[in-house]
């Protein structure tokens, strides 16, 4: 099994797309775009993924939450997204299980590295993505071509036919 823990703030200050969106000062469209991504990549590769934003700035308690089978956490009060990647990393690995940290953070990729666990840079997670999309893409398109209209093979009168009924035409 494979598990990716995501330092969600990191990544999105690393992509463009991301990026642009916070500096336009809508960080939790920024947020929610990260998190629609991750769960098109986990749905393709069958990867757990686990996103961590940073809350140390944040009064309260910690946050977590599914969203479309997604872990995403904010830290609690003084605790930084990296502290948290680490002990995550720590708890999650064994035998069985790869663990993988997306961050362009060189000492966090070095620290979770030392711990046993591989580094994923943000160009590299956002290579990764561009690549499951494109290939989403296309077995969209070959499903699409493949199944038929109908179950039966019709001559393009009568689909004209059965189209406008369908549309409630005459």
């Amino acid at each position: 099994m494979n598990i990716l823990i995501v330092d969600g703030y990191n990544i999105i200050g690393a992509w463009p797309a991301l990026r642009r969106l916070k500096e336009e000062g809508d960080l939790a469209a920024a947020r929610d775009l990260l998190i629609d991504k991750m769960a098109d990549y986990k749905g393709f590769t069958g990867d757990h993924v686990v996103i961590v934003f940073d809350a140390h700035l944040v009064q309260g308690n910690e946050k977590k939450y599914k969203h479309y089978d997604i872990d995403v956490i904010f830290t609690k009060e003084h605790e930084t997204a990296d502290e948290r990647i680490e002990r995550l990393a720590k708890t999650f690995m064994n035998a069985r299980t790869k663990v993988y940290v997306a961050t362009s953070d060189y000492t966090e990729q070095w620290t979770v590295f030392s711990q046993g666990a591989l580094r994923k840079s943000a160009r590299e997670l956002l290579y990764e993505i561009e690549t499951v999309e494109r290939d989403i893409s296309k077995k969209l398109r070959d499903i699409r071509y493949r199944t038929p209209i109908s179950k039966m093979p019709l001559n393009d009168k009568v689909a004209e036919i059965f189209e406008k009924w369908r549309r409630g035409q005459k």
